[in-house]
């Protein structure tokens, strides 16, 4: 399905009722999300999150930016944010199975809609701009609400759409920007002090633009200008990051509003790194960040790891408490709680959706598999004693990398741990996959079969549905065997005392291959395909026949350290 992100910011952030009343409008859209609204006090700004196929997504933003212009006055508003229209910036972000260009078609077509129907005038940046300058939203918004006037009356800056003139209903609603651009992160760094000025200092420091050069004193001394007659710049330390100082007085402190527009090129974790350390040379101290809107769990994941491996700690743990690492590093709670299932998108996105068999509690799994329902079943069980198997492996290379004394391994049995928690993960996948399969043949099954044309798609699909059947025992009894390799290194060089563990993440192991390749065998004798059914069995036979004697070696080792 092609998904696009959009991330509208409206000159709003003060009064709830115009929040919720533009904000709201998105949900009147079939098929789109509002997956989160974060109002800033001082910004006076509010930056909207949605979701859904492009044309739904196109439609619902161009009913919110109408809203906006109906409700939001800018000839009245102020805020420590740079703006210039009701809805400022209204920026399309491509998520799945949806390229950039495409996403820039989107674009132009909203704004172009924006102008035509609602004679609001706007600009094209990033990705969507129609001309280099225009790239660049600073460019695009030089000299703000306060400066419109001249700015769309001038050729150079003719809008890309709408109205070119100030009138009344321009002084109303100001202009919007419309970009289509890759994931950005709104991410402010909160610091110990009170001055904008020095905040700003850090930001030059960070940002990809910097400062200005300066003759002798590098505040006040005389701008250099290159041989074009335009300032020369001191570039920061990072590309792809815009940033500046301001005071937010609803928390009492300065801050460093920071624009990450390429993560893989500055992550969230060394721009804050960094921005400590620059803060720490001018006697300033960081004392947490915010994350304005949504961000990827890649961001948040990736900061976890970063984080425990300046710990020296192993990055091979679950998933929730990498990211806990992360958000007490980032001190992402100093100014308010930080719910992860509310802030990082793939989180958000499963909002609502329906629960799996691993959502469920140990004892409600139980009951669910004692029920008189046929799944989950032996194969569902078979995936899930193989992820307990390899969990075991998993704790013993943690304990080994936390061990008194084996400091100085700590990355070896992390790389083993990282290794079974990728096994983990995936048994964990197929412990639902199996029942989806399952049900998958059950389906096949109930599809009609009046005519003879009926009669020959219902059996096609019931053979590719019970091919797929077949394949996911195989792949449990896969993941199950590698997950083998790490509980024997486990056993053979980790924590001495916890080799036992070792050895019943085996004796899971083993169970979860065998009982995984009794499915294999009893969903392929539903087959007409016996050259697929030949060789399909010959893999589970060898993989049964290796774990069987991978068990005996990882047991006699146990025994003999016991």
């Amino acid at each position: 399905m092609k998904l696009i992100e959009c991330v509208p910011n409206i000159s709003e952030g003060r009064d709830q009722a115009k929040i919720k009343a533009i904000s709201s409008v998105v949900e009147t859209v079939e098929g789109v999300r509002l997956l989160d609204v974060d109002p800033g006090k001082a910004t006076n700004r509010t930056v909207i999150t949605f979701v859904g196929e492009p044309e739904n997504v196109i439609e619902a933003a161009f009913l919110l930016v109408k809203k906006a212009s109906e409700l939001i006055d800018m000839r009245g508003h102020s805020g420590e944010h740079p703006r210039f229209g009701a809805t400022d910036v209204c920026p399309l972000v491509p998520i799945s199975d949806i390229s950039m260009e495409e996403t820039v078609e989107y674009a132009h077509k909203l704004g172009e809609r924006i102008g035509r129907e609602l004679n609001i005038p706007g600009y094209f940046y990033e990705n969507a701009a129609k001309e280099e300058k225009r790239v660049n939203l600073a460019n695009c918004r030089e000299g703000e609400y306060e400066g419109l006037s001249n700015k769309l009356v001038d050729p150079n800056w003719k809008p890309d759409f709408g109205p070119a003139k100030f009138n009344d209903a321009v002084a109303k609603s100001g202009v919007t920007a419309v970009s289509a651009r890759d994931f950005l992160v709104a991410y402010n760094v909160n610091l110990n002090t009170t001055s904008t000025r020095r905040a700003n200092a850090i930001a030059f420091d960070i940002r990809e633009a910097g400062r200005l050069k300066r003759e002798g004193n590098p505040l006040t001394g005389k701008k250099v200008l290159d041989e074009n007659g335009e300032p020369v710049r001191i570039p920061g330390k990072f590309k792809s990051v815009k940033g500046i100082g301001w005071y937010i007085d609803e928390y009492g402190v300065a801050q460093i509003s920071y624009n990450l527009t390429n993560i893989n090129v500055a992550s969230i974790h060394e721009v804050f790194d960094e921005t400590c350390k620059s803060a720490d040379s001018r006697g300033i101290r960081v004392t947490g960040s915010e994350l304005i809107g949504l961000v990827p769990l890649k961001a948040m994941l990736d900061a976890g790891r970063y984080f425990l491996k300046k710990q020296n700690r192993s990055v091979g743990i679950a998933e929730s408490e990498i990211i806990k690492i992360a958000v007490k590093s980032l001190g992402l709670d100093d100014l308010a709680p930080f719910d992860p299932n509310e802030k990082i998108i793939e989180y958000k996105l499963k909002e609502g959706q329906e629960k799996g068999l691993i959502d469920m509690t140990l004892t409600g799994f139980a009951d669910e598999t004692a029920s008189e329902s046929m799944a989950p079943g032996g194969g569902s069980i078979s995936a899930y004693v193989g992820s307990l198997g390899i969990s075991l492996g998993v704790m013993v290379a943690n304990l080994s990398s936390h061990k008194r004394g084996w400091d100085d391994r700590w990355e070896e049995f992390s790389d083993w741990a990282e290794k079974g928690t990728a096994i983990q993960k995936e048994l964990m996948r197929l412990v639902d996959e199996d029942t989806n399969s399952f049900n998958g043949i059950m389906a096949a099954f109930g599809l009609p079969k009046d005519t003879d044309e009926d009669k020959v798609k219902r059996k096609e699909a019931i053979e590719l549905a019970t091919k797929h059947a077949t394949e996911v025992p195989l792949e449990v009894m896969t993941q199950s065997l590698n997950s083998m390799e790490v509980i024997k290194a486990m056993a053979e060089v980790g924590n001495p005392n916890s080799v036992t563990d070792a050895g019943v993440g085996a004796l899971c192991a083993r169970t979860a291959v065998l009982g995984a390749f009794l499915n294999v065998k009893i969903n392929a004798t539903g087959l007409t395909d016996k050259e697929y059914v030949a060789n399909i069995l010959g893999k589970a036979q060898k993989i049964a026949d290796q774990a069987v004697q991978l068990e005996q070696k990882i047991l006699e080792i146990a025994d003999s350290k016991i």
